[in-house]
């Protein structure tokens, strides 16, 4: 059996991996991912019990209970190079042996569930309102380096958006989508959309301030684009890394979003927190029975 080298798997003083500084005791099967360090314990004030809390760099970690569901939230930071740290190493921490360095005979498959914020590109989609992304169109380039495999409706949503987009060139888009037994959970009081994903927060997002757009009318382009029942109803900055991820190693994740900005209609919530915290409440809720 192939044995991962030491270069390729850092595992820490303490026999931890390294960025993330978890134990594979100390990390449950049931994951929530949030990018703020600050908003983990935002989370787990609502454990029943706390018996892990961890932190390297930006990657905080508390494990705990709510009910009888053991849950682990950590954060990534923002972007998808983050995500790419995260979910590899919590699938290291699953499924491969760490003082062998070998991938364990018999794989778990983890549910991992996004709580972030983001802007909306439907007028319909108000701030303070929640969405579960139904597929992700990443505009980042992660995935690129991985081998992804598509379906046939993931490979027909690829051919009308870049039909529709005509983007090319320095952007190549790639599609996957959310796992239909966690995202069947999340319907009442969410909307349901594709979640394009984007590798910055001003020019990529379509914000100005100094500097011109090479696609000044991306925004409109998204907003418009449809496909069968499907549409886009908004944009962050994590969500293509960790469904295209979570595909090709066989894990299950949703990201559920509150909305924070109408990009359509120009607004920003008067109380983005308030819209987190509802968020969180909801989704621990549900997470629990599942």
């Amino acid at each position: 059996m192939r044995k991962i080298e030491e270069s390729e798997l850092i595992i820490n003083s303490r026999g931890a991996i390294y960025h993330i500084n978890l134990l594979p005791e100390e990390m449950a099967n049931t994951i929530i991912t949030v990018g703020d360090p600050d908003r983990v314990k935002e989370v787990s004030k609502y454990f029943d019990t706390v018996e892990v809390q961890q932190q390297h760099r930006e990657f905080v970690a508390h494990t705990g209970y709510v009910g009888k569901k053991r849950i682990t939230v950590i954060s990534t930071g923002i972007g998808p190079d983050n995500i790419d740290i995260v979910l590899n190493e919590l699938d290291a921490l699953a499924n491969i042996d760490l003082k062998s360095r070998t991938i364990k005979p018999q794989l778990t498959s983890l549910s991992i569930i996004r709580l972030g914020t983001s802007g909306s590109l439907q007028a319909h989609i108000p701030v303070d309102s929640f969405v579960a992304g139904t597929h992700c169109i990443g505009l980042d380039n992660l995935l690129h380096y991985y081998k992804l495999d598509n379906n046939e409706e993931e490979l027909q949503l690829y051919a009308h958006f870049v039909n529709h987009t005509q983007l090319s060139g320095a952007v190549v888009p790639y599609v996957s989508s959310a796992s239909a037994s966690l995202l069947k959970n999340f319907v009442t009081d969410f909307h349901h959309g594709i979640t394009v994903t984007c590798p910055g927060f001003y020019g990529p997002q379509g914000r100005v301030l100094r500097m011109g757009l090479m696609n000044p009318y991306l925004i409109d382009q998204l907003t418009s684009f449809r496909f069968g029942n499907h549409f886009i109803s908004n944009f962050e900055m994590e969500t293509s890394a960790i469904y295209g991820m979570s595909r090709i190693l066989s894990h299950q994740s949703i990201s559920l979003n509150a909305i924070v900005a109408n990009r359509v209609n120009k607004e920003f919530s008067k109380d983005g927190a308030k819209a987190v915290d509802n968020l969180i409440t909801k989704a621990l809720a549900i997470i629990e029975n599942i």
